[in-house]
């Protein structure tokens, strides 16, 4: 498995474990307070910073494993994957941003909206990984 679909499947599982129970967790207990409510800004700061370890650590074993193709640069075919893959997950983000932007404001308000522009920057960035993961696999077959 190259070294950029691990660090890809990395990012995927790593944002699942993250941000799975934050979003369970916020539909579970809809906001009370109005912006800013900072308990609510706390268990957003405690989810990106456990994604973060979660990405450090990952990364420290992933170059513990592979530290020759941990160094080396991304090839043309990486490069290739990362542009195909990132019109696909920039498509997901400008959809969210619309929505979020552009017709929530009249039907929403505070948390709400922040929740849903955090879950589509998450969802493209994931959108993003599933498609690295998705060309690597196509190649490989």
């Amino acid at each position: 498995m190259p070294y950029r679909e691990k660090t890809a499947w990395m990012y995927l599982l790593t944002m699942l474990a993250a941000f799975t129970p934050y979003f369970v967790w916020t539909a579970l207990n809809p906001p009370t307070e109005a912006l800013p409510d900072l308990s609510r800004m706390g268990i957003y700061a405690v989810t990106s910073l456990g994604w973060a370890a979660l990405l450090g650590i990952g990364h420290l074993l992933l170059r513990r494993s592979a530290p020759d193709e941990a160094k080396e640069p991304m090839d043309e075919r990486d490069t290739a994957i990362a542009h195909r893959a990132r019109t696909y997950s920039y498509g997901v983000l400008i959809t969210g941003m619309i929505l979020v932007g552009g017709i929530m404001p009249f039907t929403d308000t505070g948390w709400k909206i922040a929740n849903s522009a955090i879950f589509m920057i998450v969802l493209a960035e994931m959108v993003f990984h599933i498609g690295v993961v998705w060309m690597y696999r196509r190649q490989a077959a």
